[in-house]
């Protein structure tokens, strides 16, 4: 039985420095080469979902140790932050982009394929999603077990952005410039300087409305899932 503080970090520093290691050159280039591109995200995919699992059980089983006490007015901050982590995290999945996997195959589509939508925002809009969500839920708990689970998934999400546009300049070489330029880290820095010009349709409707949808859900269903309400109380 997992219990205490020291599994929930252990796991969490196996889940965080996992996707650092298994994705950098010195082991992924050998390992993908002895096993094949798909065999190594496999590989990959394996050991990342084990050590979720793993962090996600420890998690539930770690004691409460209070560290600090969460003013009230932060309590609202999950509120107003997970509206834009759930559409930020929705776009990411659904919206082709050279930083995702297998984004070397929007390189391949053109000019016009490689920033589409969600992209001229942030080119990480799935870890700023992430971001969002770990920044909000350590504002409201005040305990050790959630310092370490969301602090390591923060720095897991805004060390990948660098560690990503690190890979794919290696990878893409010359194809790189063109989408660096034309996209940012932070959101919205490019439109701001005028580097590129918002793509509503890449955008849609229906991504907007399917993630109210789905915040909607995760309030009502924050109880039964999660065992603690989404409301400052």
């Amino acid at each position: 039985m997992i219990q205490g503080l020291d599994d929930l970090l252990a796991a969490t520093l196996v889940f965080v420095a996992g996707h650092f290691l298994l994705s950098s050159r010195v082991l992924r280039q050998p390992l993908a080469g002895r096993l094949g591109e798909p065999g190594f995200r496999i590989l990959y995919s394996l050991i990342a979902g084990a050590a979720l699992l793993w962090m996600i059980f420890a998690y539930g089983a770690a004691p409460l140790v209070p560290l600090w006490e969460p003013p009230l007015a932060l309590r609202w901050l999950p509120l107003v932050l997970m509206p834009f982590a759930v559409f930020l995290v929705l776009a990411g999945v659904t919206t082709p982009n050279s930083t995702m996997v297998g984004g070397e195959r929007v390189v391949d589509g053109g000019p016009e394929n490689q920033t589409p939508g969600i992209a001229r925002i942030t080119r990480h809009p799935f870890l700023w999603g992430v971001t969002l969500w770990a920044l909000g839920h350590l504002a409201v708990r005040g305990d050790g077990a959630s310092m370490i689970l969301f602090g390591g998934i923060l720095v897991l999400a805004l060390g990948g952005m660098w560690h990503i546009d690190q890979k794919r300049e290696a990878s893409l070489g010359a194809n790189w410039g063109p989408i660096r330029l034309t996209t940012s880290v932070i959101p919205f820095a490019a439109l701001a300087s005028g580097r590129t010009q918002m793509d509503w349709r890449g955008i849609g409707w229906w991504r907007p409305l399917a993630a109210l949808v789905l915040y909607a859900a995760l309030l009502h269903f924050h109880v039964p899932l999660f065992g603690v309400s989404p409301l400052p109380v």
